[in-house]
């Protein structure tokens, strides 16, 4: 069946809108990328840098001082263990924060978001190394890329194992939609539905077991 072309004018409106549509590109090399790309951190200012395949797999194979490579892979930690009084110890104002592995501090620290963005602090030694003794996956995190994500708000314990730009994507929600004092309902339900994806795109490491 033989079938009518479009309007030249329809096709040229085409052409204008995919012209328009921003593409983005490497900012390693410049080459275009997909919508599905790898991050790639620039360490000494914490500033995620969007890369092609070929940056990301180079900088995987030769790990350095400046970048490194995103992981993408989430794994939900229901055996994670901390006592309240452990998490107060950390001395974080809201019980939701991301702990890693710093290389510029040369030690653990404790990011947590906020209306403003993201806070620093730093946890004790003592803490520390507490929590790392019954919990050896704050021994196995990658250095600056992987943190410990934790969620405490309102009465929830969930705690994943996720890389830094899924962390930095969770301050983003919080900061660019908070009203008022307490955030208001519409910020909440998108940190609701943060930790849903992530709870069902998350693995569940084979030795852990139910909390």
């Amino acid at each position: 069946m033989l079938t009518a072309a479009p309007p030249r004018h329809a096709v040229a409106a085409l052409r204008r809108f995919v012209r328009a549509q921003p593409v983005e590109s490497c900012e390693l090399c410049g080459t275009p990328i997909a919508a599905d790309h790898p991050h790639v951190l620039e360490i000494a200012n914490r500033r995620l840098l969007c890369a092609c395949r070929v940056c990301g797999d180079a900088m995987a194979m030769r790990p350095g001082e400046a970048y490194r490579l995103v992981p993408r892979t989430v794994a939900a930690l229901p055996a994670f263990q901390i006592s309240d009084a452990e998490w107060a110890m950390l001395d974080l104002p809201i019980d939701m924060a991301f702990l890693l592995h710093s290389s510029p501090a040369q030690r653990p620290i404790a990011l947590y978001p906020g209306p403003t963005g993201i806070a620093e602090s730093h946890p004790s030694t003592a803490a520390w190394s507490a929590l790392a003794m019954r919990n050896p996956v704050l021994s196995e995190l990658q250095p600056d890329v992987e943190a410990l994500l934790v969620n405490r708000i309102k009465g929830r314990r969930a705690y994943f194992r996720a890389p830094i730009d899924r962390c930095f994507h969770l301050a983003g929600l919080l900061r660019t939609r908070w009203q008022g004092w307490s955030g208001g309902d519409a910020v909440w339900q998108a940190v609701d539905d943060f930790f849903a994806v992530l709870a069902a795109e998350a693995r569940t490491p084979e030795r852990g077991r139910a909390a």
